[in-house]
């Protein structure tokens, strides 16, 4: 007869099976179960709703960077980085044409003046580099934007274009960076323990130091979130009813949902936000970028 995995686990002398997943999964869950089962669980994935315009920005600004540190350090320029920039840009949920090139422009201004502050004769020891640990529950991966070296040690580097600068106390509280730190430590077998911030539109950038003891605390946290996961993904398997496995958290969160389209909950509890409504120069912006 087969054995559930629940009941593989607890036999005796079997090593614990170690739950995948990445800072973005377990966030997802915690922000709403529902949404974290559309995403993950159900098969085929619900049809998403339409793309965002502060995600085109982050993206283009993402990979041009990735792009320049690419270039031969001769050509790793202001003006290479604002043509990397064009090559890569996105349309996708601005208003209109009009918008789109606006922003464009902006962004340009925030990466020329970014790469101005760089050294290009500095390596970085990775770009978008997966890194990967285990804890006693979880094999967590992710991909860190760039590492640098600093002294003996490495220094994990998010970049970030939201409306608002980042601050040390956001670098403090992000389970990715923590994650990200414990994946450097692991994966490259070098010292990693500062995380930084950097912000592109107002050119400051935020840090941390992490501690064995903050480092602890994360990875605590991310655990008793895998673990509910597993009740719920037990729940489901068990025949609950997926909105009882998973249920919806609603919110103001809802207005911006990728699968808003598949939840009358969410559509119920706020209206609609328009796809260029998050972009810095408006009032309100999701967290992360």
């Amino acid at each position: 007869m087969r054995q559930s995995d629940g009941a593989q686990l607890e036999m005796p002398g079997m090593p614990r099976r170690l739950f995948p997943a990445t800072p973005s999964k377990l966030a997802t869950f915690a922000d709403c179960p529902r949404r974290y089962r559309h995403a993950y669980v159900d098969r085929p994935t619900p049809p998403k709703g339409p793309p965002w315009a502060h995600n085109s920005v982050g993206s283009a600004v993402h990979a041009a960077l990735r792009s320049w540190w690419d270039q031969p350090r001769s050509r790793r320029t202001a003006g290479a980085a604002r043509q990397l920039l064009y090559g890569v840009w996105s349309a996708n949920g601005f208003r209109d044409d009009e918008q789109a090139a606006r922003w464009r422009a902006t962004a340009a201004g925030w990466i020329t003046g970014y790469v101005e502050s760089l050294d290009p004769a500095e390596e970085p020891v990775g770009l978008e580099r997966q890194v990967s640990c285990t804890t006693e529950r979880l094999a967590l991966t992710g991909r860190v934007d760039r590492i640098d070296q600093r002294g003996d040690e490495l220094v994990v580097v998010d970049y970030k274009t939201g409306r608002v600068p980042s601050t040390d106390d956001e670098a403090r509280g992000s389970a990715a960076l923590a994650a990200y730190v414990l994946g450097v430590r692991r994966t490259l077998r070098r010292p990693c323990s500062r995380v930084e911030l950097h912000h592109l539109p107002s050119g400051t950038v935020a840090s941390f130091e992490h501690t064995e003891r903050s480092l602890a605390n994360h990875v605590r946290r991310a655990e008793d979130v895998a673990a509910d996961i597993a009740v719920a993904t037990q729940a489901l398997e068990d025949g609950v009813p997926p909105d009882e496995a998973f249920p919806t958290v609603t919110g103001r969160q809802c207005g911006w949902c990728d699968f808003r389209p598949s939840c009358p909950a969410g559509q119920a509890a706020t209206p609609p936000r328009e796809t260029w409504s998050f972009l810095p120069a408006d009032q309100e912006q999701p967290d992360g970028s």
